[in-house]
Parts: C-alpha cells; structure tokens; sequence
C-alpha cells in the first residue's frame, strides 16, 4: 500500500487504533482499578449518557458510511477516494465518522467507568490528527485540489 500513489498512507486503519486504545484501557484498568466515579448507585447516570453517546456515534456512522457508499467513494481510508461527500453530516464536519468513533470511544468509556480508558483518548487523538487525518488533507488537496480546498474552506475539520 504505501507504493501505492492513489493513497493518503494513513498510518492505521482508525477503527483497529480506537479498539486497541480500548483494549489497552480496559486492560490498565483491571491492572490498576481507577473508576471514573466509585459507587454503584451513581453509576447508571453515568452509563445511560455512555449508552447515549453509544447510540449518537452509532447513527452519525452509520449515515457518514451510507452516504459515501453512495457517492461511490471508499469508506477504508487505504483506499482511493474517489468523490468528495458534502451532504448529511459532512455538511458540519469534514470527519463525522471520526466524530462517530470519538462518540462510540468516550461512551464505552463511561458505559465500563474506567478512568484508564478515558485517559487515552489523549494520545488516540493525536495519532488520528498527525497519523490519519492530516495525511488524508494532503491526499485530497492534491487529488482534488480547488473542489476540496472550497470544502475545506467551508466546512470545519472536526465541529
């Protein structure tokens, strides 16, 4: 892949980064408990918002995706893209599936209370920035120069 001209060479597939973070997390906490809030009895306000965010992350994902299958372009960050998508949540957001990643990670954060999990969102998403996103920018300001930089100049990165 990295021969490959017709790519961004982002560093990670960003779904395996978040369940690696995830896993690292879950397993840092069994290691060395450090809940986000002790006590049973104040857990469940805490995992209703994490099931809620869950299910926001869900949907903007699942409507990002469809709307890019459609268009005909690559979902997989690996491969070509092949149209620039402006509608739905890409009208708000240059990244909404990464918003959506982001979303689905903090509420499994919270869903689990550990504290260990929410601490790594830190270092996931400055290998997202420098590791993934501003290696798919260049990608798309040189394959689709004017029509990308107008977006880009229109719409923000993340919100």
């Amino acid at each position: 892949m990295a021969s490959d001209p017709d790519s961004p060479h982002v560093i990670v597939l960003p779904p395996l980064l978040y369940v690696a973070a995830l896993a690292a997390g879950l397993l840092l906490n069994w290691a060395v408990p450090q809940p986000i809030l002790s006590g049973g009895a104040r857990w469940w306000p805490l995992a209703a918002l994490g099931v809620t965010l869950i299910a926001v992350g869900v949907t903007i994902a699942a409507w990002a995706r469809s709307l890019m299958e459609r268009a005909g372009t690559n979902v997989n960050p690996m491969l070509p893209t092949t149209a620039i998508v402006t509608t739905g949540p890409f009208r708000f957001s240059r990244n909404p599936l990464y918003i959506a990643l982001n979303l689905m990670y903090v509420g499994l954060a919270l869903l689990t209370n550990a504290a260990w999990v929410l601490a790594l969102i830190v270092p996931l998403l400055l290998v997202m920035h420098y590791g993934v996103i501003r290696r798919e920018e260049r990608y798309l300001d040189a394959k689709f120069g004017d029509a990308y930089r107008g977006y880009r100049a229109r719409v923000r990165r993340y919100i």
